[in-house]
């Protein structure tokens, strides 16, 4: 056991460590023994054009999700599983589980390797830890495919200490024992339990030892639809939130903000009175505003409304929807000349979204002299703790943060803008703070999903297409997370650096799956000015919905119904495979009522395929239908989403991760946006920035998880968004008889008043409006 042995390592053999440790822990060495088979498609262009196949797409050899598995690699060895005298077997997870499932697949998979119950494995989430460079970022529907080895080596190693420790208590050959429910079961029946093995397979050194990892038709756990580990605590209240922690004297804090976006304060007339109001213990100016700490946050509503501030203008003072779609316009790359063949052009504007998690920002923070502790839900922990530790003055080591599970993010808590903020309050009151966002904060100064627009041109001459031309251009998406450290953090917000990271993002993730002759996608990004960041796919729902789109005007064209023809310019069977099964499924081509209609779209990323088929309804009686408080317009009737990802770990977590895309995308395509006016945004909460609520949501949705003989998983977590997206938009656009180009659909023609809600900030003098209500 010192060493691995001579044997030619096999594809499912791997390197592993047992670590020094009391008890039994292991860990990942990822070495496999031999390259990875070549896909199919990942060949040269030229070995394609000598074939007479169609030339491989980028994505297909290289992707987004590729780049950071590799990334994460060689500190796999640092993740362990340890196996407690208790019985229980411990794993702290590198990411942050925000709503996802990730803590339910990655305990099936400890599961799997060690023949333990799923309630025997007690997943927890890490603290930032600087040492594992690129490995603490969750994002980009990583989490699964980076972990998926290193988490099964490491309990595979845990198993075969186990087995070796069993063998020497019974007496038997390691061979002729098994594992099953938590014990190493010998050939005479008799149980051992892993908790009182868990001592005696430990090891006094760290060793490193060859195991093989099981196939996946011995699976018994992996692969089969399990409920999440944590949904009772969630049903019940138990589960622990940043806010259901009970730091000792950490107190409610909230801040009065600026009435625009990125405004700071001038001055505060009454500081002093407001610091004397009943519950208040600190009011203090902070470089986001004025942050008050009071026993309550009740009373820390009152302190917010009573300040008076003089604020000065913020980054986007002055700025319209109107004027940055001029800015927009002005930036947009050429698409060249206009070849001499038949041609569909059109220019599709989607306007800013919001990036509101169902939990408003929060975190906790207790700075002291030399010290600092933080407790928030973040994606990138390490950025998080060296960011905080600079703008503190202290070293990195002496600035501990710790992750809480959160309420959602998809994207939004790649950012840790309260975590920045607690820290200092906390540092500048000397005490602790618990500080939560109003949900006002979060629409008007928080993340939002840029404004864009995609301008395409497809040529065509008969039954081909000849050319596919997008040129996206979009409000800057701030990738200043980086790959999960502080290095890229910080290239990623240089002049250069934003622009390369941004190309790169934007070319690993926009795959081109059908046989389009020459086809090519550019980016070109402007105004830095909005406070912006990934949201579900970050380009590709845009870019998706707008090719679609057009895809179904190229089939209108050419005489052809939108499902064969991209049926016919799919490049791969795995991809009509999907769009055939969503099509029948769905009932494609069925007669439908004037005025509703199906509407069908295919999404390619990170190695998984998906095809969207809805039904919509817009009928007059139906768009303009009556709900009380409610913004009604067309109704999506039916979906079926048809999704291949490889190896499904969790099929039942990943039909959930699709039922909330779903939802998603009908949002972005009919109701979901932001209104910009004079530097802030209208909406404020709920009640006035419309995502897909229950009269807008199909009764009849259907998710259907496409058979796999892979033994790999592929990226879930962002699929449905885009094809959902373009699915409802081409259905609109068949019950009308007219194309979409504005996203929503409704954003030119909705009017509202934004409705009270607290805390509010001082007006604007443009309009009187309380901005943060």
């Amino acid at each position: 056991m010192t060493g691995p042995t001579d044997e030619t390592i096999g594809r499912r053999r791997f390197l592993g460590y047992v670590v020094a440790a009391p008890t039994l822990v292991a860990a990942a060495e990822l070495v496999p023994s031999a390259p990875a088979a070549t896909p199919a498609a990942a060949v040269s262009p030229e070995a394609a054009a000598a074939a007479g196949l169609p030339s491989p797409d980028l994505t297909e050899l290289l992707d987004l999700n590729d780049v950071m598995t590799a990334a994460a690699l060689p500190t796999s060895n640092l993740i362990s599983v340890e196996v407690g005298t208790d019985g229980m077997v411990s794993f702290a997870l590198p990411r942050a589980e925000v709503g996802q499932g990730i803590t339910t697949s990655t305990a099936m998979l400890i599961a799997e390797e060690l023949a333990v119950p799923l309630e025997r494995v007690r997943v927890t989430l890490a603290d930032a830890r600087p040492e594992l460079l690129f490995n603490q970022l969750t994002g980009g529907s990583n989490t699964t495919v980076s972990t998926y080895t290193p988490i099964r080596v490491a309990a595979s190693v845990a198993r075969l200490r186990l087995l070796e420790a069993a063998a020497a208590e019974l007496g038997v050959p390691a061979a002729e024992l098994r594992m099953e429910g938590g014990a190493v079961v010998g050939p005479s029946g008799r149980r051992l339990d892993i908790g009182a093995l868990a001592a005696k397979a430990a090891s006094t050194s760290t060793r490193q030892v060859s195991v093989e990892l099981a196939p996946r038709a011995g699976f018994s756990v992996i692969g089969r639809p399990h409920n999440r580990i944590d949904a009772l605590a969630a049903v019940t209240g138990r589960k622990k939130f940043t806010m259901d922690l009970d730091v000792p004297d950490a107190k409610p804090t909230m801040v009065c903000r600026p009435p625009t976006i990125n405004g700071k304060v001038g001055s505060v007339s009454n500081l002093a009175e407001v610091r004397a109001m009943p519950g208040v213990t600190d009011a203090v100016v902070i470089a986001t505003g004025v942050a008050v700490r009071a026993e309550t946050f009740g009373q820390c509503i009152d302190a917010v409304r009573a300040l008076r501030v003089t604020w000065k203008p913020g980054t986007a003072a002055g700025k319209s929807d109107e004027s940055v779609l001029r800015e927009l316009a002005a930036a947009e790359l050429p698409l060249g000349l206009r070849p001499p063949t038949p041609t569909v052009e059109a220019t599709f504007t989607f306007h800013f979204r919001g990036n509101s998690a169902l939990e408003p920002n929060c975190a906790i923070a207790d700075v002291r002299a030399g010290r600092a502790e933080i407790w928030s839900a973040l994606k990138s922990p390490i950025v998080a703790q060296q960011a905080i530790a600079a703008k503190l003055g202290l070293p990195v080591g002496k600035v501990t943060v710790h992750v809480t599970e959160g309420g959602g993010s998809f994207g939004r808590k790649l950012f840790f803008d309260a975590a920045l903020e607690v820290a200092e309050v906390s540092q500048k009151i000397g005490k602790p703070v618990k500080l939560m966002w109003h949900r006002a904060d979060d629409a008007r100064q928080g993340r939002v999903h840029p404004m864009a627009t995609s301008r395409v041109r497809a040529a065509y001459l008969g039954q081909t297409v000849l050319s596919y031309k997008q040129r996206h251009t979009s409000v800057s998406t701030d990738l200043g997370h980086g790959l999960g450290e502080i290095f890229t953090a910080l290239a990623a917000r240089l002049p250069v650096g934003d622009v390369g990271f941004s190309q790169t993002f934007f070319h690993l993730s926009q795959a081109m799956s059908y046989d389009f002759g020459a086809a090519s996608h550019l980016l070109a990004e402007t105004d830095k000015d909005f406070n912006t960041g990934s949201m579900r796919n970050v380009y590709s729902p845009d870019v998706t919905c707008a090719r679609e789109l057009v895809v179904d005007q190229l089939a209108a064209r050419m005489g052809k119904d939108p499902y064969r023809f991209r049926h016919s310019f799919l490049r791969d069977d795995r991809s009509r495979a999907v769009l055939t099964r969503a099509a029948e499924a769905g009932g494609w081509g069925r007669a439908m009522a004037p005025g509703t209609a199906q509407g069908i779209a295919f999404h390619a990323e990170y190695k998984s395929v998906s095809a969207c088929l809805v039904e919509i309804d817009c009928r007059p009686e139906t768009v303009n239908r009556t709900v009380r408080d409610a913004v009604t317009g067309p109704r999506v009737t039916k979906v079926v989403f048809a999704v291949d990802v490889g190896l499904a770990v969790n099929p039942r977590g990943l039909e959930a991760q699709m039922m909330g895309g779903i939802s998603d995308g009908i949002a972005l395509a009919l109701t979901s946006s932001l209104h910009l006016r004079d530097g802030y945004f209208l909406e404020a909460s709920w009640d006035n920035y419309f995502y897909t609520r229950q009269w807008n949501t199909p009764l009849d949705l259907q998710v259907i998880v496409m058979p796999s003989t892979s033994e790999q998983p592929g990226g879930a977590g962002e699929l449905a968004v885009a094809g959902s997206m373009a699915a409802v938009a081409c259905a609109y656009g068949r019950a009308t008889g007219t194309m979409p180009t504005t996203f929503p659909i409704n954003h030119g023609t909705l009017s509202f008043t934004p409705k009270p809600t607290v805390p509010p900030v001082p007006p604007s003098p443009t309009d009187g409006l309380d901005h943060a209500r």
